[in-house]
């Protein structure tokens, strides 16, 4: 296959200004996201925030231990004779539940722009500077940017260092020659300014005064400056080809290149100690051996030849989606929904969203990217073992909602959910079928989580069977904490888990916790009625009341092998969710969930159809992100799911006969070529 031909097909090329589509160039651990002039120039022309941000860059305003867990009011639910306390209402203690729920977050570590200026030395607006065309060459991940300032044309070449958290920046006009194009730097304030997530993901250019910008350093061609916020800090190194630098703001820097130079360099690093900068030239030849490895080592797939109108779109969603999730989803901490582009959900990571982001890695070889993030369960173990203790359980219970250091956040909703539990253990098992050398690597993370859901798990005398709940909440989380109980894609997920559990023990050859397997091997039947699986056993109004969020029913058969499950009782399901869900409602992943769904039960024509809705969630935008709604204009885990379901349509999967497209129509208008992907678990 001509990988190249693929990708470069698919570049993204825009001719006008995308106000929900800003092109992004980074590594998996920092990002920067640019308008149409290769920089962060205008930001208000842009509905999406224009972020730098990285893995290491959090705050935790007025210090890190200002509140702790104990410090909010804990709910109690009854739980089989007994009370458990979840922190998620705010009620006398609100100080305390909104700090630990926005802190700590991850900060925007700058805006870097261009200072356009008119012959008279008054600063250009928007309605003076004009986009040509912008090109994001995948292949190489450098971004080429021209542009009209004043009707003069500005080239301007961006791109990030793969092993640095450093920014190359090349700028080519005549407004050099001219003095009229300087280059600023302005940082935010770093605290959440709004207890709705959703008004907090813009920064705050108010409240100097809670914070500090220093320019410790500053020579003919190099400057250092450092940035204090409460208890946090860190660096930024400024390196230019010519020029001088001076404070021009009590947070803001300007760069005024030499006068008579056409063409300017510069190289931006940020980091918590002194971080160093790298020659331009080397950034982008950095940038350029890193992508083509990526591209040309991993898997790929073509959707050439095809006749069905959707395929190229299909194919663009494809390639764009497997960028996105390096740049953004590969890194060292498992991401937050939005990534590196911008904060969403005060900037904390989503652990229940982390299959989604990162399963699809060693399904296309490229498992190591998984591997950059399953270091970090280890990290949170002690915290994970804690939160399991102090709710009278074994083993460790991973929280849903974190900052880096593993610290479960107060909320309505997330300290009630499940479906998080397993998600270490299912990627665990992708990781150790990509390199079993894993094995003793992660052992704890599995038995440990393995541990916990064993005595999660109750056993009900009267059926003979363990069940989930109450309390818990569904991964469909509508439903009431104190209600919901068994719900199908729980159950499944619970037995997969532990049978994953038995296996490494076999694998390690040490003696496997004995309930492990009688737990798996007595989980409670997922209820039916009228010949259809409900969102959860107390249900029953589950397609007319309550058809709305996530599907996720349909996730015991797709995503899962459906061991507990009746084929013909969940092709039903599925047939009823398409006909009658609250598509408006769904998020990104559950599309190609369903999809998943369709080609285990053998409804080819109906996965393509599922993975190509024509429904406001499932839109992908020229960045090829997936929108949701506004303030959500990056999805993430919708690109991953969209990974995981081709990677399945295509390879097949563990149970199944076929290995080539047993997920594509046949002969129906689709050419699907692939290679080096694996089948799904």
């Amino acid at each position: 296959m001509d990988r190249k031909q693929i990708v470069e097909r698919n570049h993204p090329v825009l001719t006008r200004i995308e106000p929900l589509s800003p092109l992004s160039v980074g590594s998996g651990e920092f990002a920067f996201s640019t308008d149409f002039t290769g920089l962060q120039t205008f930001p208000d022309l842009y509905e999406v925030p224009l972020g730098t941000q990285s893995n290491w860059g959090w705050h935790c305003s007025g210090g890190h231990e200002m509140y702790n867990e104990q410090d909010v009011v804990y709910q109690p639910f009854e739980t089989y004779g007994r009370k458990v306390g979840y922190p998620m209402k705010p009620e006398d203690k609100e100080e305390a539940y909104h700090w630990l729920r926005q802190n700590p977050h991850r900060l925007q570590l700058g805006r870097i722009s261009f200072r356009l200026l008119h012959p008279d030395g008054q600063e250009m607006d928007a309605s003076d500077v004009a986009p040509i065309r912008q090109e994001l060459n995948l292949w190489t991940g450098i971004l080429y940017s021209s542009f009209l300032a004043g009707g003069t044309e500005v080239q301007v070449v961006t791109a990030c260092h793969p092993h640095r958290d450093c920014l190359g920046v090349r700028v080519q006009s005549e407004l050099l020659w001219e003095g009229r194009l300087q280059v600023f730097m302005c940082f935010p304030a770093p605290d959440m300014t709004h207890r709705n997530w959703s008004k907090s993901v813009f920064p705050d250019w108010g409240n100097d005064d809670r914070h500090c910008s220093r320019l410790t350093e500053n020579t003919a061609n190099t400057a250092l400056l450092e940035r204090t916020m409460d208890e946090d800090g860190y660096s930024v190194q400024w390196q230019w080809s010519a020029g001088q630098l001076e404070q021009t703001g009590p947070h803001e820097f300007t760069l005024k290149p030499e006068h008579g130079a056409g063409v300017l360099e510069f190289a931006a690093a940020f980091g918590t100690e002194t971080p160093q900068t790298k020659p331009v030239k080397e950034i982008f030849a950095a940038s350029a051996i890193h992508w083509e490895a990526f591209w040309s080592r991993g898997a790929a797939v073509s959707f050439e030849g095809s006749t069905d109108p959707r395929a190229a779109e299909l194919e663009r969603r494809v390639v764009l989606s497997q960028y996105l999730c390096a740049l953004h989803s590969a890194g060292t901490v498992p991401p937050q929904e939005t990534g590196l582009m911008y904060n969403s959900w005060f900037g904390k990571l989503h652990l229940e969203m982390h299959w989604w982001h990162a399963a699809h890695f060693p399904l296309w070889g490229r498992a190591e990217l998984l591997r950059k993030s399953m270091d970090w369960y280890l990290s949170i173990l002690p915290r994970a073992r804690e939160l399991a203790r102090s709710q009278g359980y074994e083993g460790a219970r991973w929280p849903k909602m974190v900052g880096y250091d593993g610290r479960q956040s107060p909320s309505p909703i997330a300290p009630g959910l499940i479906w998080q539990q397993p998600h270490p253990m299912a990627l665990a098992e992708l990781c150790y079928q990509a390199d079993p050398g894993v094995l003793q690597r992660y052992q704890a993370i599995v038995f440990e989580a393995a541990d916990f859901m064993v005595s999660y798990a109750h056993w009900e005398e009267q059926r003979q069977a363990y069940v989930l709940g109450p309390p818990l909440i569904p991964a469909q989380e509508n439903h009431a904490m104190h209600l919901s109980m068994n719900p199908p894609y729980e159950l499944e997920y619970w037995r997969f888990g532990l049978d994953i559990a038995v296996k490494w023990a076999e694998r390690l050859g040490v003696s496997a916790n004995p309930r492990w397997a009688q737990v798996a091997g007595g989980m409670a039947q997922p209820r039916q009625e009228g010949g259809v699986y409900l969102a959860h056993e107390h249900c029953p109004d589950t397609f007319t009341d309550k058809n709305h969020d996530h599907p996720s029913m349909v996730g015991a058969l797709g995503l899962l092998p459906g061991t507990l499950v009746d084929r013909a009782t969940m092709r039903n399901t599925l047939l009823k969710v398409k006909a009658c869900w609250d598509w408006d409602s769904a998020w990104g992943w559950d599309f190609p969930m369903c999809a998943m769904t369709a080609a285990r039960l053998g409804e080819r024509e109906l996965a393509v159809d599922f993975l190509l809705m024509d429904a406001v969630k499932n839109t992908y935008l020229p960045n090829g992100h997936n929108y949701q709604r506004p303030g959500l204009w990056a999805y993430l885990p919708g690109n991953g799911g969209l990974l995981t379901a081709v990677a399945m349509m295509a390879a097949g999967w563990a149970s199944g006969e076929e290995r080539d497209c047993p997920g594509f129509p046949v002969g129906d208008g689709w050419s699907v070529q692939w290679e080096g992907l694996q089948p799904w678990l």
